[in-house]
């Protein structure tokens, strides 16, 4: 006779929540995962804090912040989706990368959240280095338009 396969209760990466056969309410596990996956495709947050917003709205996404407080507490660096009525919190994992609406800037998760800052405008040399220095400047805007720098 064959062993019984045994499943994990939740998926290896984002802890989304498995189906077993004959389980009870499935709704609320496959609800659980559409909450996440709405949360984690695509990422965009409203901006980080400690602390919930006191009015947010259906689909509003924060990065927690430390040291968080109120129903965030224990949840720092993970992302916090509302979804009308809680707070779902997803981990981040090496390699994710946020759209930070309240900055304009892409945030990447490598051993914790890393930010780039804008480098400075390239100054002084002679007639030929101002060819370079144009395209610099052109360089750091495109890399601004794309969101890997913050916008000036």
């Amino acid at each position: 006779m064959t062993e019984p396969i045994a499943f994990d209760a939740q998926s290896a990466r984002h802890a989304l929540p498995l189906l077993v056969a004959g389980q009870a309410q499935k709704e609320f596990f496959v609800n659980e995962a559409f909450a996440r996956i709405d949360a984690l495709l695509h990422p965009a947050i409203e901006g980080e804090a400690i602390e919930p917003p006191a009015a947010p709205q259906p689909g509003e996404c924060w990065l927690v912040a430390a040291p968080a407080t109120g129903s965030w507490a224990q949840h720092e660096e993970e992302l916090a989706s509302w979804d009308g009525t809680q707070w779902t919190f997803c981990a981040p994992h090496d390699g994710m990368m946020l759209f930070d609406g309240a900055t304009g800037a892409r945030i990447v998760f490598r051993s914790g959240w890393q930010r780039i800052t804008r480098p400075a405008a390239p100054t002084g040399g002679a007639v030929v280095d101002s060819e370079a220095r144009a395209a610099i400047t052109l360089m750091r805007d495109m890399l601004a338009t794309l969101g890997l720098f913050p916008p000036a």
